[in-house]
C-alpha cells in the first residue's frame, strides 16, 4: 500500500460566514470522518493549519524571499491528512464522503517515500 496525502484547498475566508455552533456541527463532521479512517488504519496523520500566518519562500537572484502569508491567491491550504490505499482509486473512494468537499476541494498526491541512510 502507498501513502497519499490530502491537501485540503478553501477560499482564504471560506469558514468566516459560519456561526459558532454551525463551526462546532463541521468539526463534528471532520472528526466522524476522521475516526473512521482511524478505526480502518488508513490513517497516517492530520491536521489544521492555522488560518492566519505562514509564508511563502522562494529564492531569487541569490537572496531568500519571504512573501506570506499567501501570495495572490483565491485559496488557500487548510489542512491535510495522511492516508493509506491501495492506489489513487481507492485513495479517492476513502474521499468520496470527506466533509471538506462541502467546502472546497482536496488536492490528492502520491508519497514517494526518501529512504533514509545512516
Amino acid at each position: 500500500m502507498s501513502k497519499y496525502l490530502l491537501l485540503l484547498h478553501e477560499p482564504p475566508d471560506g469558514f468566516s460566514r459560519y456561526s459558532p455552533e454551525e463551526m462546532q456541527a463541521i468539526i463534528r463532521k471532520y472528526q466522524a470522518w476522521h475516526s473512521r479512517l482511524a478505526e480502518a488504519g488508513r490513517l497516517h496523520g492530520s491536521e489544521k493549519l492555522r488560518d492566519d500566518g505562514g509564508r511563502r519562500l522562494s529564492r531569487k537572484g541569490g537572496r531568500l524571499v519571504v512573501d506570506g502569508p499567501f501570495s495572490e491567491t483565491k485559496e488557500v491550504i487548510g489542512g491535510f491528512f495522511l492516508i493509506e490505499a491501495d492506489g489513487y482509486e481507492e485513495a479517492a473512494q476513502l474521499c468520496r464522503d470527506c466533509p471538506h468537499l462541502d467546502y472546497g476541494s482536496i488536492e490528492l498526491r502520491e508519497v514517494e517515500p526518501i529512504p533514509v541512510s545512516a
